[in-house]
């Protein structure tokens, strides 16, 4: 089909509460140094920014 494009629809943003956040970063204190999930999460951060951009 020439001349058409398909989009791909923006994914979701999952809110989370002020109480939420900060028990994630409480539990995020507690990993032990060079724990995998801090790589991760910060991964899923980017890929949340991402999906706020696609708005």
């Amino acid at each position: 089909m020439a001349g058409s494009e398909a989009i791909a629809p923006c994914p979701p943003v999952v809110e989370y509460t002020a109480a939420d956040q900060a028990r994630a970063a409480e539990e995020v204190e507690t990993l032990p140094e060079g724990a995998v999930i801090v790589r991760m999460l910060s991964d899923y951060a980017v890929l949340r920014d991402q999906a706020r951009a696609c708005r």
